[in-house]
Parts: structure tokens; C-alpha cells; sequence
């Protein structure tokens, strides 16, 4: 009985060494398999060699995102207004010969027509100067003053406003001009301008007759 459990447990331990032995072996089949076999939907794909990637490389080099935007006729690379040397290629060349001949002609034709209009600007000057002598030729005597006539001065605005008021009724226009006098500020009341003395008068004695007050008569130098 002794030996036959010492058979049977001899027989186990060997079985597992051959199982173990058995599922590595599968193990080693299958990993082979998976790495040898072609990997679906990727080696579908045919892959690219070196030239096609050289090709590929070259071609979009030259490559113009605009290329649909120029027509039938594209422009052709180097046909730019520059060369590669820096220097300017002969349709740059050529406009920029044709915008200075536009420049030139237009300054021309600016300087042609501003020359009468200077002319014509000195005749007029000269006219004028001559029509001022001629007129102080023909006044040897004219009058270097000025002529107000005040209805009268005041120390209060109020004042002064109400005698303006009372000429704007008889249809006379007053001012009110401020002046220091004896330390106080003083507001007189003024008719005029009138360009001579004889003017100025007849307002006087109109005022005074009118029964605004006695109104006297200021000359100012010109």
C-alpha cells in the first residue's frame, strides 16, 4: 500500500512537469504567431519608400496656397519685382520710371498754373496800394481821430445800463466802456463811432436836444 501511494504521487508531479512543459510550448507557438502575422488594417497600407518621400518633399517646396486665385496664367516664381540678387527686375524698373514721369509732369502742371495765379495775386496787390495812395492823394487833410460822443459816465453799472436802455428806445446804439479814473472804476456810455468831427456834432446836439443829458465829444487817435 506504501508503494502504490508513492507511485501515484510520483505520477502526479510528473504530470505537472509535462503540463507546465506542454503550455509553454503553446505559449512560445502563439507569440511566434502574433508577431509573424499581419496586423489587420495597418499592412493594408502600402508603405512609402525614401524616393516618394523625396518627391514629395520637393514638390511642396514651390507650393502656393493662392496657386487657385491667379487665373490661367499663375505667376511664375522669380517673376517679382526683385531679383535674387537684391537687385530691381526691369518691370520694377520700368514702373518705377513711370511713376516719376507722373510725378514730374504733375509738378509741371502744378508750378504752370500757380504762376498765373501768383501774377494775378501781385496785380491786385499793386492795385490796392495804388488805390491807397491814390485815396490819401486825394485827402491831403484827413482827420487822424476818431469821434464817440458820451451821453454819460458812471460809477454804477445799473446806471449805465438803464441810459443805454433809454437810447435803445429812441433808436440810438450805445456801448458801455469801463475806465479807471481817480481810483474808481468808471462806465461810460458812448455813441459811435463816427468817422468825423461834423458827424459826431450833429449826434451830440441831437442827444442833448432829445433831453438825454449833456453828451459830450471824444476824439481817439486812429
Amino acid at each position: 500500500m506504501a508503494s502504490n501511494g508513492k507511485t501515484q504521487r510520483g505520477g502526479f508531479g510528473v504530470g505537472m512537469v509535462v503540463g507546465l512543459l506542454v503550455g509553454l510550448v503553446l505559449a512560445l507557438g502563439v507569440a511566434l504567431y502574433v508577431t509573424k502575422a499581419p496586423i489587420p488594417f495597418l499592412d493594408k497600407v502600402p508603405q512609402r519608400t525614401a524616393e516618394q518621400d523625396a518627391a514629395e518633399i520637393e514638390k511642396n517646396k514651390h507650393w502656393d496656397p493662392n496657386s487657385p486665385l491667379h487665373g490661367k496664367n499663375p505667376a511664375k516664381p522669380g517673376s517679382g519685382l526683385a531679383r535674387t540678387d537684391g537687385s530691381p527686375s526691369p518691370a520694377a524698373a520700368t514702373q518705377d520710371a513711370v511713376a516719376s514721369a507722373v510725378a514730374n509732369a504733375a509738378a509741371g502742371v502744378a508750378a504752370a498754373s500757380s504762376a498765373p495765379a501768383r501774377a494775378a495775386s501781385a496785380a491786385a496787390a499793386h492795385a490796392s496800394a495804388a488805390a491807397t495812395a491814390a485815396s490819401a492823394s486825394a485827402k491831403p487833410g484827413a482827420d487822424a481821430f476818431v469821434y464817440f460822443v458820451q451821453v454819460g459816465a458812471y460809477v454804477s453799472t445799473d446806471d449805465a445800463e438803464q441810459q443805454r436802455a433809454k437810447l435803445a428806445m429812441g433808436g440810438l446804439k450805445a456801448r458801455i466802456t469801463e475806465r479807471e479814473q481817480s481810483g474808481r472804476l468808471m462806465y461810460r456810455v458812448r455813441l459811435g463811432p463816427f468817422e468825423t468831427r461834423e458827424d459826431a456834432e450833429r449826434m451830440r446836439d441831437q442827444t442833448t436836444a432829445s433831453g438825454y443829458g449833456e453828451a459830450a465829444l471824444v476824439r481817439v487817435p486812429r
